[in-house]
């Protein structure tokens, strides 16, 4: 059975925000929330709105990784992409979990074009010390994991490719 999450999300300078989303998979390499209704401005990313009012959003936590993985869709699910977002790994404490945001991201659409996203503000966040040494490391491990898997086609991971907005709500009941 799903059940909702209260996930703070904190960005270095910026304050936090908490969101609810539904835990529709709980398994020991994934945990795959469900954000049935966004409710946030239009995301444009290159150019071309990935989110908007009304969308349901996935996202994919890995345990002990640096990056969790949002598969981004409009109000009427059409698919727009795959948001890799650089954080800590995320602290899950009962139904209250929490992670921060290290700036840097990934934004792949379906048809494989790709953009590296707010570079300059994770050098902003470095040079106010916003990110420690140890953490700017972590996140330049991370980045270089990511592009080796992008650099042969392995991006994202297959649970992301092959969980859909059906399935998940599938699940909701379960």
């Amino acid at each position: 059975m799903s059940r909702l999450i209260q996930y703070t999300y904190s960005r270095p300078g910026k304050g936090s925000e908490r969101y609810e989303h539904w835990l529709v998979a709980d398994k020991p390499d994934v945990k795959i929330l469900l954000m049935a209704d966004y409710r946030g401005k239009p995301l444009m990313i290159d150019g071309k709105v990935a989110v908007e009012p009304g969308s349901a959003l996935l996202w994919f936590v890995f345990p002990g990784a640096w990056h969790d993985i949002g598969r981004f869709h409009l109000a009427d699910d059409t698919l727009t992409g795959w948001y890799t977002n650089f954080c800590t790994p995320v602290e899950m404490r009962g139904d209250s979990w929490a992670s921060t945001d290290l700036f840097l991201d990934h934004w792949m659409t379906p048809d494989g074009s790709q953009s590296w996203l707010d570079e300059d503000e994770l050098a902003d966040a470095i040079g106010a010390g916003l990110v420690s040494q140890e953490t700017q490391t972590k996140v330049e491990e991370e980045r270089r994991s990511i592009q080796a898997c992008l650099d042969t086609a392995g991006w994202p991971p297959q649970v992301a490719l092959d969980m859909d907005l059906h399935h998940a709500r599938g699940l909701m009941g379960k």
